[in-house]
């Protein structure tokens, strides 16, 4: 079964909320602190609004997920979309342009589309289940990269989430073990990862389903591994970490809890 409408329906839904992030960064977003501590922007609200209209109308029955909103069930079918409406609300806040809204679709459990769209890199990521990976329409895949030793390796907000899991000694290892590290967090170093610029991404505790569900797609369809910080495949472990699959289980090793 192809999700070719559904494809084509979100691509054109993010065309009009690139314009609404852009609009609002523009204006200057104010941030607000939610009751768990995490902030929240105009723009994040208004956007998965956009999107759950949108879903609403075209997929009248389908469950939605969603950062700001939380869950609403379905009316039968087993079918579930994911939203995080600005994934790295904090960059945003602060003008820094690594932000992208993230859109997936699950069917009975399986995760068959993702898209990662950032209007200020101009750039969008989307994959099938099947159906490859690509970026603005271009082909992607994974790197080829098979020695630690020659790997670029990204993480989010790395040392104190390590340390409070118990993973700091591992991760300063593959830090230490890696050609580079650099901190492109959020859906930003999964996505290098997905076009081969860089061979391994880790998340340590704090992400959620939607951090994750879109990012998840795009890895995989472009030959890689996502699986969370114990090996498991799921998106709600809480952390993750994708890679060119070469490198997988070595990394796995490496962070493994102490």
């Amino acid at each position: 079964m192809g999700f070719e409408r559904e494809l084509t329906a979100i691509n054109r839904w993010l065309g009009r909320t690139d314009r609404m992030a852009l609009e609002h960064l523009d204006a200057g977003a104010r941030v607000e602190t939610k009751a768990d501590g995490t902030p929240v922007t105009a723009a994040d609200r208004a956007i998965e609004a956009e999107l759950r209209a949108r879903i609403h109308s075209e997929f009248r029955g389908d469950a939605v997920l969603g950062e700001e909103e939380g869950f609403v069930t379905s009316v039968g079918g087993g079918r579930r979309w994911i939203i995080d409406p600005i994934d790295g609300t904090k960059n945003y806040a602060r003008g820094i342009p690594i932000f992208a809204t993230l859109v997936a679709l699950e069917v009975n459990g399986t995760l068959e589309v993702g898209v990662v769209s950032a209007p200020a890199l101009r750039a969008r990521w989307w994959a099938t289940r099947g159906g490859g990976a690509f970026r603005d329409g271009a082909p992607i895949g994974v790197s080829t990269v098979s020695s630690l030793a020659d790997a670029h390796v990204c993480s989010g907000d790395a040392i104190r989430y390590a340390e409070a899991a118990g993973r700091l000694d591992g991760f300063l290892a593959l830090c230490r073990g890696s050609a580079r590290h650099r901190g492109f967090g959020d859906f930003y170093g999964h996505m290098l990862v997905a076009e081969g610029a860089v061979d391994v991404m880790v998340e340590f505790p704090g992400v959620s389903v939607w951090d994750m569900a879109a990012v998840a797609v795009i890895v995989t369809e472009a030959g890689g591994r996502f699986s969370s910080l114990d090996g498991e495949d799921r998106v709600d472990a809480g952390d993750a970490l994708t890679s060119n699959g070469l490198l997988h289980d070595e990394v796995l090793a490496l962070l493994r809890a102490r």
